[in-house]
């Protein structure tokens, strides 16, 4: 009898893995149908998904803005909005068409680089996109918490509680998805809808008090004089400031990471959806027009109107300059309502780059074998992500200008690689003219970089942080799934079908063979070795099994047979994989559930140190291949009745 304890365990276990299966097979490359792509939204209501976080800065760049620039916000902000225009706009509008499934220039830079520098270069990009979006989470939480705790009309006990509150915000961020996060689209375009009309009631009324107030453009424009003389030093100091503003420039990589949900025309396939390209192309177009509006006004009214000091850590306007224009001059009511807008699209921001790291992180961790298996399913990433967040906002404190070091390094690296992978794209398809235009704008961010790291060190130790962390868990869990049966399936062309039908009727006997020069005395020499080592008898037969090594640092591939006669005598099944021993092992299950006999397999010791044949196993897939082998099958399958059998002479 069954008790309950268990079936509750099983329950939850499968709540908790629920999807896993679904999105292991999507993420093996199984083919859609050619509906698959023109499933999603109207392009427009995407991006409003992606303005949950793009459009949310509004919240607290002209803030920043105005610590980082002074009184050369507005300029520094249009130094901003030229590099949003003329730099990241045609760079990730590149990038929609080399990855539109999502996975953004970390795809575009994973097919330049094999084995494992590949890899390590992969992870550092991840850690570096785990910086950008759960600092997205734990910043827009903050400054969410910021809105309301200030508010004049919440209960005073929160008054001094941003931490908690911060806590709370992200705790039920993680309830949404565990319950089941659906991308909800229409929840964004109210949102985003709501919150930038109430944003342009602020740039009227602000501009409204500016153009009646004559004497607050002079007294700007005298001061401004006065600090940084002509116009020309002016421009140099707003460059050079101009990295400071990075957060405005937080929207693109999220535009791309919600590219799959844009919809695509009749005709469309996963390999060339030209429909959703073209979406998304106009979804990154019209938001980067919207927002270099907004961010130019919201600077120059925010400049004008708010004394410097409110500004500062503790004033009224730190991290919240819209808000007070709202309060200040529309009146409590308005901006309670303005508060509330910007609490809920802050809290939705984190919603969206949350959903970003869940389409993420899975395409590339488990493929690697850095991440177990369970990290495909929604739910236990869900938990990892929130206790990371919470970690993140303990060391910052709950401190908006604190993580904004942080987020834009994050921000900037990958708009870095981002302008890389276009700028060799471009170069390899031959287009001369895009490649000179790519590699400027690459120059220019990288220069933004490199200034943001060396004034704001912070952000790249912390992205550092994210980097040694995902790097040594990564090497753990290759460490311990090593010797994990990891062939995703098992064809044998017409010849290796051939050789195991041959053998299906008496007992079905291999020999592991390294290949050498492969000549006639190489194989003759082998088979009377292994017969006298085994004393196996002459009239059965033996095939050789010989497995090369292509890329030993991807972990899960399909592993083709191929089958051939060698000197007329000699039959040999040639098979490529990245691990010696997984793929005999996998080779021998496939020809046992296909023939229904247990198979045999025969193989000499290798020669050297355990350890270091270890090592060789796990970094190059070769090295100690008889007992690896035994090992996997065992773990393979449990029965003994049922496994290969492996015979070392």
């Amino acid at each position: 009898m069954t008790t309950p304890f268990p079936t509750r365990t099983s329950r939850f276990r499968a709540w908790m893995l629920e999807g896993l299966s679904d999105m292991a097979r999507h993420q093996k490359g199984v083919p859609a149908g050619p509906q698959a792509a023109h499933k999603g939204q109207r392009w427009w209501r995407v991006m409003c998904l992606t303005g949950v976080d793009y459009f949310s800065t509004l919240g607290y760049q002209p803030g920043i803005a105005a610590l980082a620039a002074g009184l050369l916000s507005p300029i520094a902000t249009i130094v901003l909005v030229i590099v949003t225009l003329a730099g990241a706009l045609p760079v990730y509008r590149r990038v929609a068409e080399e990855s539109p499934h999502g996975q953004g220039s970390i795809a575009m830079l994973e097919r330049l680089l094999s084995f494992w520098k590949g890899k390590l270069f992969v992870l550092t990009l991840l850690g570096f996109a785990a910086t950008d979006f759960l600092i997205t989470i734990t910043l827009s939480a903050a400054d969410s918490s910021i809105h309301l705790v200030e508010n004049p009309h919440v209960p005073g006990f929160l008054h001094g509680q941003q931490m908690l509150v911060t806590l709370l915000l992200i705790a039920l961020l993680g309830a949404v998805f565990l319950k089941g996060f659906l991308e909800a689209i229409g929840v964004a375009v109210a949102l985003v809808g709501v919150y930038l009309a109430l944003n342009a009631v602020i740039v009227v009324v602000g501009l409204w008090h500016i153009a009646t107030e004559s004497h607050v453009v002079t007294d700007w424009s005298t001061a401004l004089t006065t600090q940084h003389g002509n116009a020309l030093a002016m421009i140099g100091v707003a460059l050079i400031v101009f990295p400071k503003l990075a957060l405005g420039l937080s929207g693109f990589e999220t535009g791309v990471a919600v590219m799959p949900h844009v919809e695509g025309k009749p005709g469309d396939t996963e390999e060339k959806p030209a429909g959703r390209i073209r979406g998304t192309k106009k979804l990154l177009t019209t938001a980067a027009l919207i927002m270099s509006v907004f961010l130019i006004a919201t600077s120059f009214i925010t400049t004008l109107l708010i004394p410097a000091k409110e500004f500062e850590q503790g004033g009224q306007a730190n991290g919240r300059a819209l808000a007070y224009l709202a309060h200040e001059h529309l009146g409590s009511a308005f901006g309670t309502v303005y508060d509330v807008a910007t609490i809920a699209i802050l809290w939705f921001a984190g919603a969206s780059a949350l959903a970003g790291l869940l389409n993420l992180m899975p395409q590339y961790l488990p493929r690697y074998g850095m991440a177990p298996h369970w990290a495909r399913a929604v739910r236990p990433m869900v938990i990892v992500f929130i206790l990371v967040a919470f970690l993140v906002t303990w060391i910052f404190d709950a401190d908006v200008d604190a993580q904004g070091g942080a987020y834009a390094t994050g921000v900037l690296v990958l708009i870095c690689s981002a302008s890389i992978a276009v700028t060799i794209a471009a170069h390899r398809a031959g287009q001369r003219n895009w490649t000179i235009a790519f590699g400027i704008i690459s120059a220019v961010f990288l220069y933004t970089t490199a200034l943001n790291i060396i004034e704001r060190p912070d952000g790249v130790k912390i992205g550092a942080c994210f980097i040694a962390g995902i790097i040594l868990l990564s090497l753990a869990s290759r460490l311990a799934r090593a010797f994990e049966l990891r062939v995703t399936g098992v064809t044998l062309d017409d010849m290796a079908e051939r050789f195991v039908r041959d053998v299906s009727h008496r007992t079905a006997r291999f020999i592991a063979n390294e290949p050498g020069p492969r000549d006639i005395a190489e194989y003759r020499d082998k088979i009377r070795q292994i017969r006298a080592d085994n004393d196996i008898p002459a009239e059965d037969d033996l095939v050789f099994v010989e497995v090369t090594v292509g890329d030993p640092s991807e972990f899960e591939a399909h592993l083709a047979v191929r089958g051939e006669v060698l000197h007329g005598r000699y039959r040999v099944l040639a098979l490529e994989s990245s691990s010696i021993p997984n793929a005999l092992a996998a080779f021998l299950l496939h020809v046992r559930d296909v023939t229904g006999r247990r198979p045999h397999i025969y193989f000499e010791w290798s020669e050297g140190n355990p350890f270091t044949n270890f090592l060789r196993f796990f970094l190059f897939g070769q090295g100690e291949v008889a007992p690896v082998t035994r090992e996997v099958l065992r773990e393979a399958e449990p029965d003994r009745a049922h496994r290969p059998r492996v015979h070392v002479g």
